[in-house]
């Protein structure tokens, strides 16, 4: 649906508005018989339909029994609210009142996705929630309706009613009425089963001929149906899943079905959404900004309005953390909704980790801390760990550029900002937004990523691969590219663990951040060798201890690499 805007229809039965407490056509029906009969003072029970036959010789007719009750045309209609209608109190309790699928589907109409309804129902309850949301649809329900109206392609929305509407007294009911449209009808349907994708929905498909016949003589299959069914399908509905080669989706309601439906359609949305400021443009403000300290200013606000766009932008529903689908697919589209609004963030905090100087890194280090507190209370635990997913995107981006610079004080600030956590003691970003201290489940939860599920850093090897389409043009290579990366995570893992070998008289147990600096071993040896190098050439003015990034001795700091060389083969990869 989200890849062909505007080319699905949905088709609605009387299902989709069970919910509400709306009478379908035929209860209305048995019900205006239960009054037909009362008139005459019979019993009409305990089967109204074969009551009337017997008494008339005729079925039980919907115009008929309503001339019969009620009059005028004004008495009719003031009958007919009755049934379709919430009074005050029905309101309160939400009764005949749109349900989550009628305004699941205005929002997917409201949003391009949906043009065109076809529905048996009479109710209006899809017209109450289109209005909600500021549409407005051309609603067909009569053969002069359709003579009359525009083509479908130059409408917003049209709703055809193939059996009427409630305040209209021809509508059809009778297995008689369902057996045949008028021509008009026929040509409509015939265009709308032939030139749309449909998604079926609360319809069982037993008692309408002429429906069934009009699906059936479709042409061609240019788009996909999908038919959504509560249990096994009916005979009939089987048999024409089967002719037109639909897709049987299994739901528990057609309340949860649409919502579910409409949400997904709004993150693929959101996902796919056109930055508002594109990353070369915001890079080369970035970069201005940096050159001069008189545009501080102007960095604090451009910094500041793209932590703010991240922060409105995953917020919605698409980010919802009481979401109970947990599968590897879900898992990778949430993280891809996280990256794609944080696309621009990234690319300028790469550039920034290079080129930041004293106070400019100040808007940086309160960039960090307001995504990196950013985590609600309750829900699945998953989605609420991962709201802090900007945070780990922004560090990595940041760190890279920095680690690419050399410029370790500016790791060390950006390691060292403190994350405040409701409750509980402040811990350092270092602390809380790397991978595997973002993960209370643990780093291998990401395992369920697909294609991923046997990797040893999974999520790790997901960010690199953002990170090398995002900067990677700034390296030579690939290989160069993957040194850095795996230099950062070093750099993170002594910061990590520095306070606990500053420590050490107290027999605290070392352990810090695994990272794929683990499995490959040439970028490991080769980053232990230039720290040891560096902190034994030049001792206490060694840039890693000035920067108090690795210890605040050269001492320190070469303990801190012998625990890690330690450490690493205790790395349980499962």
């Amino acid at each position: 649906m989200h890849a062909n805007k505007g080319v699905f229809a949905v088709l609605l039965g009387s299902g989709v508005s069970r919910s509400a407490r709306v009478p379908t056509g035929w209860e209305v029906t048995i019900e205006l018989v239960r009054k037909a009969a009362a008139l005459q003072g019979a019993n009409c029970e305990p089967d109204p339909a074969a009551w009337f036959l017997q008494t008339t010789g005729k079925e039980a007719d919907y115009s008929a029994l309503l001339d019969a009750v009620a009059k005028t045309p004004a008495e009719r209609q003031q009958l007919l609210r009755s049934y379709f209608e919430p009074t005050d109190a029905e309101r309160d309790e939400g009764a005949k009142m749109p349900t989550k699928a009628h305004r699941a589907i205005a929002e997917l109409v409201k949003l391009g996705y949906v043009r065109v309804v076809l529905t048996t129902n009479f109710d209006r309850l899809l017209e109450v929630a289109l209005n909600d949301v500021g549409v407005y649809p051309t609603v067909l329900s009569t053969p002069d309706h359709i003579e009359g109206a525009l083509p479908l392609v130059h409408t917003g929305c049209t709703i055809v009613k193939v059996h009427g509407d409630y305040l209209d007294t021809r509508i059809r009911n009778t297995p008689e009425e369902l057996s045949a449209y008028p021509e008009q009808f026929n040509r409509l349907l015939d265009r709308v089963f032939d030139e749309f994708g449909m998604v079926v929905a609360g319809w069982s498909a037993d008692w309408d001929e002429a429906l069934r016949s009009a699906m059936t003589r479709a042409p061609y299959r240019r788009f996909s149906t999908y038919w959504s069914s509560r249990g096994k399908p009916s005979a009939k509905a089987a048999d024409l899943i089967a002719r037109r080669g639909a897709t049987l989706v299994n739901i528990e309601d057609a309340d949860s079905f649409f919502h579910r439906l409409a949400e997904k359609v709004k993150s693929l949305e959101e996902f796919s959404r056109p930055h508002p400021l594109s990353a070369a443009v915001a890079v080369a403000s970035l970069k201005r900004y940096l050159s001069e300290q008189k545009h501080r200013i102007s960095l604090n606000d451009l910094v500041n309005g793209e932590i703010a766009q991240v922060a409105s932008h995953t917020t919605g529903p698409g980010f919802d953390v009481n979401d109970r689908e947990v599968s590897g697919q879900s898992v990778l589209n949430r993280l891809r909704a996280y990256e794609a609004v944080a696309s621009t963030l990234m690319q300028m905090a790469f550039v920034a980790g290079q080129w930041s100087e004293g106070e400019q890194l100040r808007v940086w280090e309160r960039a960090l801390t307001s995504l990196a507190t950013r985590r609600a209370q309750g829900g699945v635990v998953l989605w609420s760990e991962l709201q802090r997913y900007p945070a780990t995107l922004l560090l990595y981006a940041m760190g890279m550029g920095a680690v690419l610079a050399e410029r370790w004080e500016t790791l060390h600030r950006l390691f060292s900002v403190h994350v405040g956590r409701e409750g509980r003691e402040d811990k350092r970003v270092v602390e809380v937004v790397p991978i595997w201290g973002l993960f209370e489940l643990g780093a291998d939860a990401m395992k369920v990523l697909p294609g991923r599920e046997r990797e040893h850093t999974p999520l790790q090897n997901h960010i690199e691969g953002l990170l090398l389409d995002l900067v990677g043009a700034h390296f030579d290579s690939p290989a160069a590219f993957s040194l850095v990366f795996d230099r950062f995570e070093v750099m993170a893992a002594l910061a990590y663990a520095a306070p606990q070998v500053a420590r050490s008289q107290t027999g605290e147990r070392y352990w810090t951040l695994p990272g794929a600096y683990g499995w490959r071993s040439d970028n490991r040896q080769r980053i232990f060798q230039e720290v040891s190098d560096s902190l034994t050439s030049t001792g206490d003015g060694s840039p890693l201890v000035t920067s108090r990034l690795v210890g605040a001795t050269a001492e320190l700091g070469q303990a801190n690499l012998k625990e890690l060389q330690q450490f690493i083969p205790q790395f349980r990869w499962r």
